[in-house]
């Protein structure tokens, strides 16, 4: 196997790339004390970025956004935001939505 210098210096370079920002404000914020309001509002910032994403997926339709109820992923964030309003575990709310994606993907093909 031939491994190119330029290809290889590539992905050295995105590695980097990748990495500064991941562990340079880890190593920052770690020397200080982060005000109380700081800690708690950054304990909000994973949850927001996870229902952005989970939204994006059930409302976006191709360019669109659709509210329709034929869509599968949008009836079966229903349950499972009981499930996860219930639990307070991502684990088993993530499970639960994959079975019942599973669900009615098998009940209703498309």
């Amino acid at each position: 196997m031939e491994v190119r210098w330029d290809v290889f210096l590539i992905i050295v370079g995105t590695a980097i790339v990748t990495f500064i920002p991941r562990v340079l404000p880890l190593m920052v914020l770690s020397r200080f004390q982060l005000p109380e309001w700081a800690t708690k509002w950054l304990s909000y910032v994973p949850i927001s970025v996870m229902a952005a994403l989970v939204a994006q997926e059930i409302f976006k339709n191709g360019e669109n956004i659709s509210f329709s109820t034929n869509h599968v992923e949008l009836l079966a964030a229903i349950p499972t935001f009981f499930i996860a309003i219930k639990t307070r575990s991502l684990l088993v709310t993530v499970l639960a939505g994959i079975i019942v994606v599973m669900v009615l993907r098998f009940l209703f093909p498309a």
